[in-house]
């Protein structure tokens, strides 16, 4: 097996998303063969050289594992909690295999999640490159005005960058209405926060489809693997 960078050793192991990987890597959490390493350009090769993660070291995968979630609200898309919350992980009963979260969903949102330890495939979901759309319901405490719609459609200002083009429309017209909003990248609280440009707070929140795959068949905190030819149709949206 040829050397590879790190972060995308750490992704193919199961241990996180490559942009978590990276952190990792600066953070000194990493070392090679008993050496610390600090910088992102490393490469190494997985069975040949000794890679730890916090002193642990890490092995390929035995099964790769795809993982559909009906995350409910109160819980934290981690892997730990320093606050004792109750995270995602602690709704995976039988599952052996280390898994990590594709993405996260706040703590008061809910919806489909999905957690694999295939690296490469969660790296693709979150990549707004793949463009594959997230779709969600979101009440919130007034109507957007037809203006505004458009500047939300359009992308706003975010973190020091303007947020890609998104769909968006009214479901329910009411006091409090309901808007379906699909987006191609997964920006912390990005949902929450574009309304919040336009002085509206986001009341309920829930992702209901990721690409082509919904809810249909999952009850809130509970789980199914994806089917191969799910995930063979993921890897299609990849290309």
């Amino acid at each position: 097996m040829p050397e590879e960078r790190l972060q995308k050793i750490l992704a193919r192991a199961g241990i996180s998303s490559r942009r978590k990987a990276e952190e990792l890597i600066l953070e000194g959490r990493v070392t090679v063969n008993g050496q610390t390493v600090e910088t992102l350009g490393t490469k190494a090769e997985l069975g040949r050289d000794h890679i730890k993660v916090d002193g642990k070291l890490i092995r390929p995968p035995r099964q790769l594992v795809y993982l559909a979630l009906f995350k409910p609200k109160g819980y934290v898309t981690t892997m730990s909690d320093p606050q004792g919350r109750p995270t995602v992980m602690d709704l995976l009963h039988g599952i052996r295999e280390r898994v990590y979260p594709v993405g996260r969903l706040d703590y008061a949102t809910e919806g489909l999640l999905l957690l694999t330890n295939d690296g490469d495939f969660a790296n693709s979901i979150m990549s707004a490159s793949s463009r594959i759309k997230k779709t969600y319901l979101v009440k919130v405490n007034g109507l957007l005005s037809p203006e505004e719609e458009v500047r939300f459609r359009e992308g706003i200002p975010l973190g020091g960058r303007r947020t890609a083009p998104a769909e968006l429309r009214i479901v329910k017209r009411a006091v409090n209405p309901w808007y379906e909003v699909v987006l191609i990248e997964g920006r912390k609280n990005q949902v929450r926060v574009m309304f919040q440009h336009f002085g509206k707070l986001v009341e309920k929140l829930k992702r209901v489809r990721i690409g082509f795959l919904d809810l249909r068949g999952l009850e809130p905190r509970k789980f199914r693997h994806l089917t191969p030819k799910e995930v063979e149709r993921f890897r299609q949206l990849f290309r």
